[in-house]
């Protein structure tokens, strides 16, 4: 509460300001490509600084991804995901946590966190999950962590590799997968027999 400048009166607190909507922008010239390179009229933002300030005001609805400021509100096209995980760190965690199956004392215990190529700090998990998607045509796994609000990450395939050689077996669904565990979930990567 602001302190009165008479004595013995007392100042209510101002009113909340009504949050005003965004302008609609329209369709900016702004594409994220599958690799994680932004470009702007086609060609690529190189400061990085700029591009992971652009990352902060990213969002995604149902019609698209936005670039959204509290006064304006733009349209861009990404052509896979977002964000591109590029860094993989583990903690193995305490041993013999939550009964899952671990080798080297993972297990439910394990925690993964991945760094994106805008420096965001990702921990995957039941808030944050790692999901598989194969391509239609060639059958090839192409993972993906969940950011933040619908934006997820690829991973990339260095960090993917990572995430396989950590993978243990376990049941899913009545079937034998192959998958991680990190903050007390298990994502499959795939089948056991692959």
């Amino acid at each position: 509460m602001r302190e009165s400048p008479i004595p013995g009166l007392a100042l209510a607190p101002a009113p909340p300001r009504p949050r005003r909507a965004p302008v609609l922008c329209g369709d900016l010239s702004i594409r994220i490509a599958r690799d994680g390179t932004w470009y702007y009229q086609g060609s690529p933002i190189r400061r990085k600084e700029l591009v992971c300030l652009f990352a902060t005001c990213l969002k995604r609805d149902r019609e698209g991804y936005w670039i959204e400021t509290p006064a304006e509100r733009g349209r861009i096209e990404v052509e896979d995901a977002p964000f591109v995980a590029v860094e993989l760190y583990w903690s193995k965690g305490p041993c013999g946590q939550g009964g899952a199956p671990a080798a080297g004392c993972g297990g439910a215990g394990q925690v993964l966190t991945f760094r994106t190529n805008v420096d965001e700090m990702v921990t995957a998990g039941p808030a944050n999950p790692i999901r598989v998607a194969r391509d239609v045509v060639t059958c090839q796994p192409t993972p993906y962590v969940m950011v933040r609000d619908g934006l997820e990450a690829r991973i990339s395939r260095a960090v993917y590799y990572e995430l396989v050689a950590l993978a243990v077996p376990h049941i899913v669904h009545g079937e034998r997968v192959l998958g991680v565990w990190s903050g007390g979930a298990f994502f499959p990567l795939g089948s056991a027999e692959e």
